[in-house]
């Protein structure tokens, strides 16, 4: 699906040019919720958010819950209708994070621009499931399951450490190579052309293709549970994290999470060195020392290779 609901056009997720670390943090997201989100870094014009939408689009038939820049905490957990207590009534007024239960995907653009409380609330209902609301007359706890994304532009402002770390995963956009440009813009070019058309195979194979990847997800999703993480793994993940001088022990957690939701994508029984190896950039990014007190996001080739070297060893 290209078009939304209400009629926008949104490029084909199947078709967005490269960006594959950003592509793949999404759908490890979607297989394993518990990883508690995906925070993307990168500048203005770099697809952040169409490929969110797109993904959003495929996965759910429809665009993700965005949260406004300006939003409080009732407009996000929920609390009394306005119009019915100026009227003498009490009736809840569900929040943002019940609308994303229910359409599957809350996207906050610019969260580095955002209250620090309010993060941190959308961050601990992601990453536990449990919505616990103690305010003003409520008392309620609910089960709730969403996908979160993030973006932010570092040239406006970063985030805490304490956030940074509660976003399971993250991935910078990358600049696209000259060849990738060329690609891209042709891509752009067809969508434009063939969204005009009364049919379009261009479209109707970027369906197929979507459908495909979609049926995948659900079904690595579906089998997440049983994938089976030998102790190896367990070992490798936490000697790589010492390596990097990860701060805390949440990273090497996701990183084993993403690396089960990667061998569930694959379709084998158990994971193995080279998922969690695939698994460990996203994971530990942002926790390494330099990241987590403001430095650069980057991952480089040195980084792989302290990593490298315990695979190669091993």
């Amino acid at each position: 699906m290209s078009r939304t609901p209400q009629g926008a056009w949104i490029l084909p997720y199947s078709r967005v040019v490269g960006q594959d670390d950003l592509k793949l943090a999404l759908e490890l997201n979607h297989v394993a919720p518990r990883i508690g989100g995906v925070l993307i870094a990168g500048q203005r014009g770099t697809a952040k958010s169409t490929i969110v939408r797109a993904f959003a689009l495929m996965m759910y038939g429809e665009l993700p819950v965005t949260l406004p820049i300006n939003a409080t905490d009732d407009r996000v957990v929920g609390g009394w209708q306005l119009d019915a207590l100026m009227r003498g009534q009490t009736r809840k007024q569900p929040g943002l994070l019940e609308e994303a239960d229910d359409k599957g995907l809350l996207y906050v653009d610019e969260v580095n621009l955002l209250d620090d409380h309010v993060v941190n609330i959308i961050l601990d209902v992601a990453s536990t499931g449990v919505l616990s609301v103690q305010r003003e007359g409520l008392a309620s706890a609910k089960q709730l399951s969403f996908g979160l994304v993030g973006t932010m532009n570092p040239e406006e402002g970063g985030l805490r450490p304490q956030l940074l770390d509660r976003f399971g995963l993250m991935v910078t956009a990358a600049d696209l190579d000259t060849d990738a440009r060329h690609r891209m813009i042709r891509t752009v070019l067809a969508f434009e052309e063939e969204r005009t058309r009364d049919t379009s195979e261009w479209l109707d194979e970027a369906e197929r293709h979507n459908a495909a990847v979609r049926d995948r997800l659900q079904a690595a999703r579906e089998r997440f549970s049983q994938v089976e993480v030998p102790d190896g793994v367990l070992r490798r993940c936490a000697e790589a994290a010492g390596q990097l001088d990860a701060v805390g022990q949440r990273g090497e957690i996701v990183a084993t999470q993403a690396a089960r939701a990667l061998a569930a994508m694959d379709g084998v029984p158990r994971v193995e060195q080279r998922h969690l190896l695939r698994a460990l950039p996203l994971a530990l990014r942002h926790r390494r020392p330099e990241a987590a007190h403001g430095g650069t996001f980057d991952w480089g080739p040195d980084d792989h290779a302290r990593i490298k070297d315990l695979f190669d060893a091993g």
